[in-house]
């Protein structure tokens, strides 16, 4: 999966010379957090919600609402924005796209091509992902556990799986919270099966064992 199966491509944008007023009401009305800011088709800033709130206080203390309006309207966008922007191109893993969202501390990222803006990726689209990469929208018994780090564990987990009747929907892996030389697995199955004596085999072979029926 990558960035351009998930971006959206109808991108909203504002000047650097636009009043901050604008581009929050657009914020409002479109009910979104980010606005690129495009000079000559290209980005050369980006602007949040969060930045507009964070002027907003250093100014609110001596002023009253009227003012702090009119403060927004005197003001232009390329006074409060970002100027550092991260991007991420179509191509890109939507995984690399959110490892680089997660480690920079950003909500989104606007998506070029050639320089030009193309899409926008954000924390919203990377939510969308994990719900549809684990198949929680489409039932299913969640399983978890622990099993050694070696070639094939995984495989005898899913065939252990698949003998008592149930197929599989997502398979999901981390080293996270699982001491070295073991990793913690979590599938979801589909369709009908035994489950009671698929829980009994599983609590009986493996570590770690946790399940919630679907």
């Amino acid at each position: 999966m990558y960035v351009k199966d998930w971006m959206t491509r109808k991108v909203y944008t504002v000047s650097p010379d636009e009043p901050v007023s604008d581009a929050a009401a657009l914020m409002k009305e479109k009910r979104i957090k980010h606005l690129p800011v495009v000079k000559k088709d290209r980005v050369v800033g980006i602007l949040s919600d969060r930045d507009i709130k964070e002027y907003i206080p250093s100014k609110a203390t001596s002023l009253d609402v009227y003012e702090l309006h009119y403060l927004l309207a005197k003001t232009k966008v390329k006074e409060i924005m970002k100027k550092k922007v991260f991007t991420t191109t179509a191509d890109t893993p939507v995984e690399e796209a959110a490892r680089l969202m997660h480690d920079e501390n950003i909500g989104s990222l606007p998506v070029v091509e050639k320089g030009r803006l193309i899409g926008i990726i954000s924390d919203r689209d990377i939510f969308r992902v994990l719900v549809d990469i684990t198949g929680i929208r489409h039932g299913g018994h969640r399983i978890c556990l622990v099993v050694e780090d070696r070639p094939g564990s995984i495989k005898e987990v899913t065939d252990i799986i698949r003998k008592h009747g149930f197929g599989l929907q997502s398979i999901l892996t981390t080293y996270e919270g699982v001491k070295e030389g073991y990793r913690r697995v979590v599938i979801r199955t589909k369709g009908k099966g035994n489950f009671r004596s698929l829980k009994i085999e599983l609590v009986g072979g493996f570590k770690g064992v946790e399940i919630i029926k679907g």
